[in-house]
């Protein structure tokens, strides 16, 4: 979509601190993070919402969320178990969808949201 601010850093009109990169995704860093840790995760496609996706978007919607833990682990965020095996550490997903939901740019796109429990604040 030409108005559209994540298809511009998509296709690279529109600079962003990428973090990761193939033929499919693009992740970059939050410009207002909440968090320490705050990446978003964007299908090179447009999709408005999730409400938009179809079966055909399952692999996809797979990929990025299997994405998630790897990129937690690599900034610093990931689950992890002490020497008792009780976990600590962790993160956050997100998808707002639609208005009510909290969208604010409509391109379907995943917060992986990380740190000392930032949504506590």
């Amino acid at each position: 979509m030409e108005n559209c601010l994540f298809c511009k850093i998509a296709a690279g009109t529109i600079p962003s601190d990428k973090v990761y990169e193939d033929n499919e995704l693009l992740v970059f860093k939050d410009i207002s993070p909440i968090a320490p840790v705050h990446l978003l995760l964007i299908p090179k496609k447009h999709i408005s919402t999730l409400s938009d996706c179809t079966d055909h978007e399952t692999g996809l919607l797979g990929k990025m969320l299997a994405l998630v833990p790897k990129l937690a682990e690599q900034h610093g965020c990931s689950v992890k178990s002490d020497n008792k095996g009780s976990p600590y550490g962790g993160y956050k997903t997100l998808i707002n969808s639609g208005p009510d939901g909290g969208q604010e740019v409509y391109h379907l796109h995943i917060h992986l949201i990380g740190g000392t429990k930032p949504w506590s604040k």
